[in-house]
């Protein structure tokens, strides 16, 4: 017996030609068994032997085969890919929600097809879904929580193709995960509420985004148990830019505010340098929070309070709804999944100057 093999498999079991790429055929003939046995073996079938199964296995090590996907979706009746719908934005919190989903797909046996958009309307969103569906996906996860995106997913459900929308709205979404974004913008707003702010403003995000209009309820809700009256919001568009525009509004404004929230860190950060131009200090005249904790917040000027959010847990739960969603009826529906964010005190929020 060839050392290293398990007991059974054939000592000189004939070589596949030089320069081929190794077929089943080959595995069974390595291993001593059938052709079915092998193919019941590569499509998980649980009726075996494990001594078989081992066998087989070792063999398709040993001859680094790969299964045909085609063939073996013709077998099975599933395509074993999943498609994930993203955007060019680039930016952190969507772009590490990708690649987690990629991963996590990967871990679970899928091939994960992607599409990026550079936006997110209904017609682009739609040709990306058929795009998908044309190449046989089981299923479909969504990185885009606007208005257009969770009526395209809900569209699609007669279609037999789950679609799972990451942070899209549960009661529009037969199938949601994603952060709570209210209690997230709760506890970014108590934050400077319990330092002693009570003129705080809040600039907000495009309000067809699902995310900006749960953080603008969060900040209105901490404000109200407050007693306090929210200030007027801005309201960008999350690039640092809006950010910039909306610093440079403030700092031509009142005096009074003495905290913004911002809906994002990307606004923050431009809210930062056009308050730095006008001469306003931040912590000492403005105290600034951000969302969604950036790499770069701690190393911002002064380093970011911000709300963290668990992007790689989002990602991968997207996955386990995604394989339930294939898995059972597609009547059922699942529970919306939300994950608590947390708060991180940097050196960009204090206690308001006394007057």
């Amino acid at each position: 017996m060839t050392a290293g093999l398990p007991t059974g498999l054939p000592a000189a079991a004939p070589a596949r030609p030089p320069g081929r790429v190794p077929v089943m055929a080959d595995v069974a003939r390595l291993a001593g068994v059938s052709h079915q046995t092998v193919s019941r073996v590569v499509n998980g079938q649980s009726n075996l032997r494990p001594a078989t199964r081992e066998r087989v296995e070792e063999a398709i090590r040993q001859l680094g085969y790969r299964p045909n996907t085609a063939a073996r979706a013709l077998v099975t009746r599933r395509s074993a890919t999943i498609g994930v719908i993203g955007s060019k934005s680039g930016y952190w919190g969507p772009s590490t929600v990708h690649r987690t989903i990629q991963a996590a797909g990967r871990e679970a046996g899928y091939f994960v097809s992607s599409v990026n958009l550079p936006n997110h309307t209904r017609a682009s969103l739609t040709d990306a879904i058929d795009h998908l569906r044309d190449h046989a996906v089981e299923g479909i996860v969504l990185i885009a929580a606007n208005d257009d995106a969770l009526e395209v997913a809900r569209a699609q459900e007669a279609g037999g193709t789950p679609v799972v929308v990451v942070e899209g709205d549960p009661d529009r979404a037969r199938w949601t995960v994603g952060v709570d974004q209210v209690a997230g913008a709760e506890l970014g707003t108590r934050h400077l509420i319990d330092l002693g702010h009570e003129d705080i403003a809040h600039l907000a995000g495009p309000q067809e985004w699902t995310e900006a209009r749960a953080r603008l309820l969060g900040f209105q809700t901490a404000m109200y148990a407050a007693g306090l009256r929210p200030s007027r919001h801005l309201v960008g568009d999350w690039s640092a830019r809006s950010g910039y525009e909306a610093g440079r509004e403030i700092a031509r404004g009142s005096s009074e505010v003495t905290a913004v929230f911002c809906a994002n860190d990307q606004m923050a950060l431009g809210l930062l340098r056009a308050l730095s131009e006008a001469g306003r200090s931040v912590p000492g005249d403005v105290s600034v929070v951000g969302f969604d904790d950036i790499p770069e917040a701690a190393y911002l000027i002064p380093p970011l309070t911000t709300v963290r959010q668990d992007f790689t847990a989002v990602g991968r739960r997207a996955i386990e709804i995604l394989r339930g969603a294939i898995a059972h009826d597609p009547d059922r529906r699942e529970p919306a999944r939300l994950i608590r964010p947390e708060l991180v005190v940097r050196a960009s929020s204090a206690t308001p100057r006394r007057k």
